[in-house]
């Protein structure tokens, strides 16, 4: 499922100087956009939606963190997760997982490789609340979280600290808000996790405009991703015009 991508190693350091290898693969030319893998891994429809954008006319970076290729294993990989706690915090609140280093330096090496201003960065699920984090740095220009759901077990905290955030709200100050969305009936992306988003990011300015759609999903772009005139195809085609706009 992934013939047509280029398989490369990326190493880097994250805060305790632990260094930390991943394979990315990329495919398609044009703006960069980095797709974060959710939990249920890197399947069939993150691909798809992969495809969207390739097909839309960027170049999309994915980044293996966790699990098989090709094919969804949401128990096997919490498991996994839970394994290299070195890289994943889950239940920290007001701290941002160390694996957000290692994006960092992914954001900024796509940026040199492929000599753009900046990347766009998506993050869904346990990856969601990276996509905040990561516009705190400098190679990242547009940014989604899609259904942020860290720390778990604290729907009212934020994945990340203090400062972090004010250096995302600095950012979006610059550059306009990011895009953020959710399901209605979403049980581990509650409405409170919004509320927590919108009280550290808007006050007199929208830094984080957040979409909340109508049904019971979670996965806002791939498992519950439905098309034609649905509200998820058009919360798609946004985020496609939103990423035009920013990485043009």
């Amino acid at each position: 499922m992934l013939d047509g991508y280029e398989k490369s190693e990326f190493a880097a350091p994250i805060a305790s100087g632990d260094m930390v290898h991943h394979d990315v693969y990329t495919r398609g030319s044009g703006p960069v956009v980095v797709i974060v893998q959710e939990l249920p891994g890197i399947g069939p429809e993150t691909l798809s939606l992969a495809d969207r954008f390739i097909e839309s006319g960027f170049r999309v970076a994915l980044p293996h963190l966790f699990g098989p290729l090709g094919k969804v294993s949401l128990v096997g990989n919490m498991l996994r997760v839970f394994c290299i706690r070195r890289e994943f915090h889950l239940f920290q609140n007001n701290a941002t997982s160390p694996i957000v280093d290692w994006l960092k330096a992914l954001c900024r090496k796509l940026r040199t490789d492929y000599t753009v201003s900046g990347v766009g960065v998506i993050g869904m699920c346990l990856t969601g609340n990276f996509a905040i984090s990561l516009m705190a740095d400098d190679s990242v220009l547009a940014s989604v979280a899609s259904q942020p759901s860290l720390p778990l077990m604290n729907k009212h905290a934020l994945h990340m600290s203090e400062a972090e955030v004010d250096q995302v709200r600095t950012r979006l100050d610059e550059h306009g808000p990011m895009l953020a969305y959710r399901f209605e009936g979403d049980v581990l992306c509650k409405a409170d996790k919004f509320d927590a988003i919108d009280s550290a990011f808007n006050d007199d300015i929208e830094r984080v405009r957040l979409t909340t759609l109508p049904g019971k999903g979670h996965s806002v772009f791939t498992l519950d991703f439905a098309d034609a005139g649905e509200p998820t195809r058009v919360a798609l085609e946004e985020v496609l015009a939103y990423f035009r706009d920013k990485l043009a």
